[in-house]
């Protein structure tokens, strides 16, 4: 846990870092001894909880967080509980009182634990929703190869070709390299609108204009545009099944 401190007395900050010192789950990454320096401090560093002072010369901890686009945990420090209130209202995660105990500094530190946990958790859920997901001909997605980015509507991508550890993509008159696994690529495609029609390629079905026999029970797809694709012989009867009534 990233942790800032920010205080204008330079013994209530040693004081603070010293307690701090004693959980290695907890690093402080800085002190700030007012709002402007702490403000220029936060942007820079990203740290994960602020242990902050209210009563500051000039501005107080308050008008720090209203200045703030990205306001990070906050656990206030300070002399006077007349501002707790205040401090919940702005969704602090804590409030001590100096002298700061030790057991209310841990009371607070499993407190912040326990929300970055929760915050962690629910980034992985929504970061596994998103991966899986299917990509339908809808989607539209981002290309780079090299110097040249596209984002392209997967309607207009005809064919994914696998090349060693690359995937070259053609769509319109293009047909640019993205480092990609063809099964990585397989698992994220709806299969009602993509085909793997063998172990290189991957077919839009939306752009099958003719089917023929092949050799050994294969089939070859051609392509609006002209692309000729072999299906495999594995997957002729699967395609089969798909593209009939």
């Amino acid at each position: 846990m990233r942790a800032l401190v920010i205080d204008d007395e330079r013994l209530a900050r040693k004081e603070l870092i010293n307690l701090l010192s004693q959980y290695d789950q907890v690093e402080i990454v800085g002190e700030a001894n007012n709002v402007d320096d702490a403000k220029e401090k936060i942007e820079a560093l990203s740290p994960d909880v602020v242990f902050l002072d209210i009563q500051m010369p000039e501005k107080t901890g308050f008008d720090l967080l209203e200045e703030l686009d990205n306001v990070p945990h906050v656990i206030f420090t300070t002399a006077y509980d007349e501002y707790a209130l205040k401090a919940f209202q702005v969704n602090a995660l804590d409030y001590l009182l100096k002298p700061i105990e030790p057991k209310r500094l841990g009371e607070a530190i499993e407190r912040l634990q326990k929300k970055l946990s929760e915050a962690s958790e629910r980034h992985e859920d929504a970061t596994l929703s998103h991966q899986n997901k299917k990509l339908t001909l809808d989607d539209q997605v981002f290309v780079k190869d090299g110097d040249r980015c596209w984002f392209v509507k997967l309607s207009n991508v005809r064919l994914f070709e696998s090349d060693g550890n690359y995937i070259k993509v053609y769509f319109d008159n293009n047909k640019p390299m993205i480092h990609k696994s063809l099964n990585a690529l397989d698992e994220r495609l709806d299969e009602k609108s993509f085909f793997r029609a063998s172990r290189k390629h991957i077919i839009n079905l939306s752009w099958v204009e003719a089917i023929e026999p092949w050799f050994n029970g294969g089939l070859v797809v051609t392509l609006k545009g002209g692309d000729r694709i072999e299906v495999s012989r594995r997957q002729a009867a699967r395609f089969k099944d798909m593209m009939s009534l």
